[in-house]
């Protein structure tokens, strides 16, 4: 077994833990070490029965398997940028209910967590997660460090830039692109072209506010 570690002990975290876990009753692949979080009151304690092992300097000195468990894009691309030059390897991890094509690529670090469908000639990016429940249409592009959460339907031939959130109940329709580092908000439904460094929701999806 590969010993592996989980960046961040929140609520996430412990999710995360749970799909090694559920790919652990399938192959026996992993040996989780612990969580990594730069929050000093939990370091050493337990969380779901994993010890919290270290910071992110902690991790800067280890060779291991990184699993990245923030949700927020652009933390996490900052967090996983500051790693850089260290020994740290990303696996892609699939819960075993996703359904998925033979032609899906999926980048390094990649989450994609319990029952989720992804059909044909998607692209998906390195540190993307894809939470519970979506929906991925053929020919869809998920940019790096894209946070997808729950009951997420995206349609064929979107693309989601750097750093893009989809909030949770939310429907892109086809052919859309979202801009790097904008937000689409929960229950929101994409319906044209959304600009980078924004905020967007309502149905139809309109930017509220724009942001560095």
């Amino acid at each position: 077994m590969k010993d592996i570690v989980i960046i961040g002990a929140g609520g996430f975290g412990r999710e995360v833990a749970w799909l090694i876990e559920e790919i652990n009753r399938v192959n026996k692949e992993w040996n989780i070490v612990g969580f990594v979080d730069d929050n000093e009151k939990i370091q050493g304690t337990e969380v779901s029965g994993y010890k919290v092992v270290g910071d992110i300097e902690w991790l800067k000195e280890q060779k291991v398997n990184v699993a990245c468990a923030i949700g927020d894009p652009i933390t996490k691309k900052k967090t996983i940028e500051s790693l850089n030059g260290s020994k740290i390897s990303f696996p892609v991890l699939i819960h075993p209910s996703v359904i998925y094509s033979d032609r899906v690529g999926f980048g390094a670090g990649s989450i994609i967590c319990a029952a989720n469908i992804l059909t044909t000639d998607i692209q998906i990016g390195n540190h993307v997660i894809i939470n519970l429940d979506c929906t991925i249409g053929h020919d869809a592009t998920l940019g790096n460090y894209t946070t997808i959460l729950p009951s997420v339907n995206v349609s064929g031939n979107v693309v989601t830039k750097e750093c893009v959130s989809v909030g949770t109940g939310s429907a892109i329709i086809q052919g859309v692109t979202i801009g790097e580092n904008t937000v689409v908000g929960a229950g929101a439904v994409v319906v044209k072209e959304l600009p980078a460094n924004c905020t967007a929701v309502g149905a139809p999806a309109n930017p509220i506010k724009f942001h560095e």
